[in-house]
């Protein structure tokens, strides 16, 4: 890993990020504005995927139509090229075998339109199936549990790939929409922390999972590309390390194309760092060509202190340098993608209580600019996924 540290090193000390974050730039209430300045468009762009630069938006999810084509429109100027969004078991499977899609049909269709891709993240249990709680696992009003039947989960799995992926019913009902057909599939998340698995993460559950999530998307769409779930580094769950050494351990190599992590650090050289540490993972596992996805990472501008809270100036330079660094190294660490949490600021969960994840967003609760879309627009003008025009 010596070698790795030696090149992460030379790519800040060369100024590939790091610089502090503008305050000229676009300005907008939900996107930047069509006129803005493109800057960045003149320097030579990096070579990454067509879907590299990410973004979680719940508040686009959560939308009405207009608003949510204008959200949208606004994040695809931002150069923003993906979007993870969960989708909810509990809101597609009503009753056994009857699936209602018209909720993400209609998201699917705003995407499409918008020119934007899609992530989704499949989670959660249908409120038909009963809970499974491990005897006596810690659990609150917030826990999620596993799927109680994985039979029931790859049958949930396969019935989105049928609908939304290559080919899939929802775009033959639709040929005048651009096609932007799913084609990576993300299984949980963040199931190595106790509230996203029933109050007792088990490495072994999830892999039963995952396979069974494999086998059912691949029979549908062969070169489906499977997406672990984004594991964090946390205190409050299993370590990374771990848990990702228990999954292999448990047979999970055959069943993921591509390792997703959640790499929230307190600077943008924490992430770099975390994806140089899962590199060296995969490689001892001799997964040497196994793709790294950074579905989340993030700084809060304000809100509660912690050790991700670090100032609208701070987070400005660490979008700018930690995306702009991550792909200048996505060759050398095999680095999929990079999704950033998250677009917009949001109010407390109901019955929730306010935390630094609130206070991530690139705009403010009320919708106005942080010096971090400048920020976000100059790591995109960069990496060359600003759009033409």
């Amino acid at each position: 890993m010596a070698t790795l540290s030696a090149v992460i090193v030379a790519v800040f000390a060369a100024g590939c990020g790091g610089g502090g974050g503008s305050s000229t730039g676009p300005t907008v209430s939900t996107g930047v504005s069509s006129s803005a300045s493109h800057s960045s468009s003149s320097k030579s762009h990096l070579s990454v995927p067509s879907d590299f630069l990410g973004m979680v938006s719940n508040d686009a999810f959560a939308a009405g139509r207009v608003e949510r084509a204008q959200i949208l429109a606004g994040e695809r100027r931002t150069g923003v090229q993906l979007l993870r969004e969960t989708f909810d078991w509990s809101m597609i499977e009503t009753r056994p075998g009857r699936y209602d899609y018209s909720v993400y049909d209609a998201y699917m269709a705003a995407t499409a339109k918008a020119g934007l891709q899609v992530l989704p993240v499949l989670f959660g249990r249908p409120n038909f199936e009963p809970a499974q709680r491990p005897a006596g696992a810690p659990v609150t009003a917030t826990t999620t549990f596993p799927p109680a039947r994985l039979a029931d989960y790859a049958a949930f799995a396969a019935a989105l790939a049928r609908r939304y992926g290559p080919g899939g019913s929802f775009w033959a009902a639709h040929p005048t929409l651009p096609a932007h057909p799913i084609r990576s599939w993300q299984i949980w998340n963040e199931p190595n922390l106790p509230v996203y698995w029933g109050g007792r993460p088990n490495a072994a559950g999830y892999v039963a999972m995952l396979a069974a999530a494999d086998h059912a998307i691949k029979a549908v769409d062969p070169s489906a590309e499977i997406v672990t779930a984004g594991i964090p580094d946390s205190k409050l769950g299993i370590p990374l390390a771990t848990y990702v050494e228990q999954m292999l351990t448990d047979g999970a190599r055959g069943d993921f194309d591509t390792l997703a992590i959640n790499p929230y650090a307190s600077s943008d050289l924490g992430v770099v760092a975390a994806a140089g540490r899962a590199r060296q993972l995969l490689d001892q596992a001799g997964l040497l060509t196994t793709p790294i996805w950074l579905t989340e990472l993030g700084w809060a501008s304000g809100g509660p202190a912690s050790s991700f809270t670090v100032g609208a100036t701070l987070q400005a330079r660490y979008v700018l340098s930690a995306i702009t660094t991550l792909a200048r190294l996505s060759g050398s660490l095999h680095i999929r993608g990079v999704v950033y949490f998250d677009w917009r600021d949001a109010p407390p969960y109901p019955g929730g209580v306010d935390f630094w994840g609130l206070h991530t967003g690139l705009l403010t609760i009320t919708g106005g600019p942080k010096p971090a879309l400048s920020a976000y627009y100059q790591a995109a003008g960069v990496l060359g996924t600003l759009p033409s025009g």
